[in-house]
């Protein structure tokens, strides 16, 4: 993981790139040259505050971990002391001018070796603690003072965690990042069942328009998807040991993904993205209704035509529970399917030699269901209407609060039906 340091030397680099790529739009540049550049500018600038966001976030983190470790040892220290009798050691060991409190503490700080002790104090702790005069002192108790003492909380926030998918990676899937939301047409062209014929010599050449060439349209829109407001008192952004906006921020950014791959995956295409499960026909069906074996996944591969088995990005996608299923499978010679890549070598894992992707918003293996896609994921393209947004804001409804929601706004469709394919359940 990297450090704060690094962490910010990143940002900073970030901010110099886009320092650079904003001093570079000439003049005379078009109004498009200047909005892509713009574009650009804005995502490395948000980059750079993701960055930032991500350094405050560990410096914090370190800080909570610094403190909690230092009450973890002012506790056991404390819990030692309670253990001797109430009242206080006042007899001096050995003709010395030292009591045992002083020696223990003197053996605290020597790190619990007696070598490293003075002599005198050394002989002190080893003479034992012998009680002096009684003395009453005030406790822990509530009543005999306790109630002076103030509650303390580890300062460290158990965030549960679930993953949410990669159809939202640019790296996974074809994106287009634009400024506006206005509808965007995709022409299309499956000219794939159309020959050439055999020619005759000195024949006319047929011109009936019988092979013309005939294009379609796929569009790409705009969704908008949101999280709601949360209200946030004054008092508890004041009061808390986290930095309130920053935390809640960060939690509501991993809705907008959830929500995001949630919609890319499964979404109807009605009034809504077209999921890539949605949009992927039957490859094949397997045989069984709860069980996928290894010669169907071979025959999943076979039903994308080989002039997408050749990307990039081609892979399989499932879900974790059906990658569980798949990895207990083996070939004829009894060798898994499922191969442990090397991550030091930058090797992934592979499935037949094949990438594959973990989508917890893919179905499992169940009756009917698509729980496996193979093809190549680079032709699904997903329309990104600038970034994701998180924004918080203090008005009247929320003052002397805030109030903070995420907003993001996307689309995406499988731009060619023959490059993705899926295993359906019997």
């Amino acid at each position: 993981m990297a450090t704060i340091k690094e962490l910010r030397e990143q940002a900073a680099k970030v901010v110099t790139e886009a320092r650079s790529m904003l001093d570079g739009i000439k003049d005379d540049a078009t109004a498009e040259v200047r909005k892509e550049a713009e574009i650009s500018v804005d995502k490395a600038l948000d980059e750079a505050s993701a960055l930032e966001a991500r350094a405050d976030r560990l410096e914090k983190l370190e800080a909570a971990e610094k403190r909690a470790v230092e009450q973890a040892e002012r506790e056991e220290r404390e819990a030692r002391e309670a253990k001797r009798p109430s009242h206080e050691a006042k007899e001096v060991r050995n003709g010395g001018n030292m009591d045992y409190r002083s020696a223990f503490h003197a053996y605290m700080a020597a790190g619990g070796q007696l070598g490293a002790m003075e002599s005198e104090a050394r002989a002190v702790l080893e003479g034992g603690y012998v009680s002096g005069p009684e003395s009453r002192a005030q406790t822990t108790a509530n009543t005999a003072g306790g109630y002076s003492i103030p509650e303390e909380m580890l300062e460290r926030v158990i965030v549960s965690m679930k993953a949410w998918g990669p159809m939202y990676d640019g790296d996974v899937v074809t994106e287009i990042v634009t400024s506006g939301g206005n509808p965007m047409p995709m022409p299309t062209v499956d000219d794939t069942t159309v020959t050439a014929g055999a020619h005759t010599e000195g024949a006319t050449l047929t011109d009936d328009g019988g092979k013309d060439v005939t294009f379609g349209t796929k569009q790409l829109d705009a969704y908008a998807f949101d999280t709601e407001w949360l209200r946030v008192a004054k008092e508890l952004a004041d009061d808390s040991f986290i930095a309130m906006e920053t935390f809640i921020g960060g939690l509501l950014g991993e809705r907008l993904a959830r929500i995001a791959n949630l919609q890319l995956t499964t979404g109807s295409g009605s009034s809504a993205p077209n999921g890539i499960a949605t949009a992927a026909g039957t490859g094949l069906t397997a045989a069984g209704a709860s069980a996928i074996t290894s010669d169907e996944i071979i025959d999943l591969e076979h039903s994308v035509d080989p002039a997408y088995r050749t990307g990039p990005r081609v892979g399989f996608m499932m879900n974790d529970s059906t990658l569980k299923a798949i990895r207990k499978l083996k070939d004829g010679d009894g060798n898994y399917l499922w191969q442990m890549g090397n991550i030091q070598a930058g090797v992934p894992n592979t499935l037949n030699g094949r990438p594959y992707y973990i989508n917890q918003d893919m179905a499992s293996i169940a009756t009917g269901n698509k729980s496996m896609l193979f093809g190549d994921f680079g032709k699904y393209f997903v329309r990104k209407v600038g970034q994701p947004l998180i924004g918080a804001i203090q008005d009247k409804d929320f003052w002397p609060g805030f109030g903070i929601a995420g907003y993001i706004r996307f689309d995406g469709e499988l731009s060619d039906a023959a490059a993705v394919k899926a295993l359906v359940q019997a």
